[in-house]
């Protein structure tokens, strides 16, 4: 009587414990929320200026930032003004359309940033946008 109760111990287990699995899956997706943001933070802190009256820009394959101390980035790698100049004559053979937008530090001169400007007009992009943060 008492094994009709508990069943009999000759039988194999055909139930599969997913409570395991579920525990590595929280603990994947715990890293994967932390991590994250870390990934996709800029690589450099920009504090754009504000204005009220700017609009969202499309995508651009030419982002240039110019950081509080000056330093230039293109496409999120550090670089200077003449690899600047040789990316856009590469990308305007590829697509003539192309626009490059501009982010550069409240703190950086004037002077930079139109340096930057001039050597993107005059390496052939035509259209080209000024990043800011909205107010």
């Amino acid at each position: 009587m008492g094994s009709q109760l508990f069943g009999n111990d000759d039988e194999p287990i055909a139930n599969i414990n997913v409570t395991p699995f579920v525990d590595i899956i929280l603990v994947v997706l715990i890293i994967f929320m932390v991590t994250t943001p870390i990934i996709l933070k800029p690589s450099i802190n920009v504090n754009l200026p504000k204005a009220a009256s700017g609009a969202q820009t499309a995508p651009s394959l030419l982002n240039i930032v110019i950081g509080p101390t000056g330093n230039i980035m293109l496409n999120g790698s550090n670089t200077d003004e003449s690899a600047i100049a040789a990316y856009v004559k590469e990308l305007i053979t590829k697509n003539p359309d192309a626009q490059a937008v501009i982010s550069a530090d409240k703190d950086v001169p004037h002077g930079k940033v139109i340096g930057v400007i001039d050597i993107v007009k005059a390496s052939g992009i035509n259209k080209f946008a000024i990043s800011i943060d909205q107010k």
